[in-house]
């Protein structure tokens, strides 16, 4: 594509960055990465996780984009073979089920396998208290990171969930997929429909009787995809693939897009005036999608853009009803407004909430923006079913 040669000179200067930090081939399992104080805020995620502990002052911009080395900046190493080094001061905590959760906890959670083959799994979370005689929405999430970095033993990535279920209150099914290069789109997708898939098999109890938590608590009358970030994109796609989809006694009620993440060839004015932004600047996001499409693919390919055509265009106007989060403060404010006015245009029922200031991925590091994300995202699943009908 395009910028591959640019992504490949960014990623030649890496002695020093080698022998400062350290690093371990990351592979995703059931069991969380081994994790330790960063110390170094030398990468926009780093930073996010940082700041979710405590706050830091940060300088307003990232480095200048035109001496960015972006794979330092997400804190990647590439190797010859193509795959990533990815660093291990990516903050990560373990499910905490009922017998090993403190007083204190909200929820409670534990990991089960998905498809042991792609090494890929769901960390479900369940309110502390239950409300009496009745059963819980579902919604199944999927985490940001460009499709290149993070988990979802990632924390802030686990505290959204965490929260989430005890709020809303639901139960949250959280998705570790496959991520970017090693497994290049569509391969996240494909978790996201497989994952919807197993919940299906759920609620037809097609397993073993079904999973205990969501055999007792779950509604599957009343399921919701919800996604940050790159997330959000897969909550798009895979929301897309399942319009024609025999989901049995699963319904989709509607889907959640925090800040989605779309891309394209040709720059926005939010982009261009934020090239510099300190959590997603330009030279990041460029070098995110030439790891994340197939290869060969631009940033117009359908994965990234859904105002430039695709297989699903027809589709786009069957969707769910749908909330859209944004923040004027986000590089790609301009592109998620433009998507919410194509699925207008094509009939879709979208909720949209943008709000001035803020930055991408706010909610993992401004306890206020996350509680008001929980706040839409409730409201959002309660004007739903409202006057919704479970044979529809």
């Amino acid at each position: 594509m395009g910028d591959n040669g640019k992504d490949k000179s960014e990623g030649k200067n890496l002695k020093n960055l080698l022998t400062s930090s350290p690093y371990i081939n990351y592979t995703p399992t059931i069991t969380p990465l081994i994790s330790y104080t960063a110390t170094q805020p030398d990468s926009f995620f780093v930073y996010l996780l940082q700041n979710k502990l405590s706050p830091l002052k940060q300088p307003d911009s990232a480095p200048p984009p035109s001496s960015m080395d972006a794979y330092k900046y997400i804190g990647l190493v590439p190797n010859p073979d193509g795959s990533l080094t990815r660093r291990s001061s990516h903050l990560s905590v373990a499910a905490t089920d009922e017998p090993a959760a403190s007083d204190s906890a909200v929820a409670f959670s534990k990991d089960v396998p998905l498809n042991p083959a792609n090494n890929t799994f769901l960390r479900l979370f369940r309110p502390r208290l239950l409300p009496p005689n009745t059963k819980l929405p579902v919604i199944l999430y999927f985490h940001g990171g460009g499709f290149v970095v993070a988990s979802v033993s990632t924390l802030p990535f686990h505290e959204t969930c965490n929260s989430m279920a005890a709020k809303l209150p639901a139960l949250v099914l959280s998705l570790e997929y496959r991520l970017a290069p090693e497994h290049r789109l569509p391969a996240a997708y494909e978790d996201a429909a497989e994952a919807i898939m197993w919940v299906r098999s759920q609620a037809a109890a097609e397993i073993d009787g079904g999973e205990p938590w969501l055999r007792e608590y779950a509604d599957f009358s009343k399921c919701f995809l919800m996604g940050g970030s790159a997330g959000a994109n897969m909550v798009f796609h895979a929301g897309v693939r399942a319009l024609d989809a025999d989901l049995g006694a699963m319904k989709i009620q509607g889907l959640v897009l925090n800040q989605p993440y779309f891309g394209g060839v040709e720059r926005t004015e939010s982009e261009l005036r934020l090239a510099d932004d300190r959590i997603l600047p330009l030279p990041a996001t460029d070098l995110l999608w030439a790891l994340a499409l197939p290869d060969g693919a631009d940033r117009d390919h359908e994965y990234s853009n859904p105002l430039a055509g695709g297989s699903y265009q027809e589709k786009i106007g069957r969707l769910q009803k749908c909330l859209v989060i944004g923040y004027g403060g986000d590089p790609l404010v301009d592109r998620q407004r433009r998507v919410v006015e194509m699925m207008e245009a094509r009939g879709v029922h979208v909720v949209a909430k943008f709000k001035d200031g803020g930055h991408h991925g706010i909610e993992c590091y401004d306890p206020s923006h996350a509680e008001a994300m929980d706040n839409d995202v409730k409201d959002f699943i309660d004007s739903t079913l409202h006057n919704f009908d479970p044979k529809h």
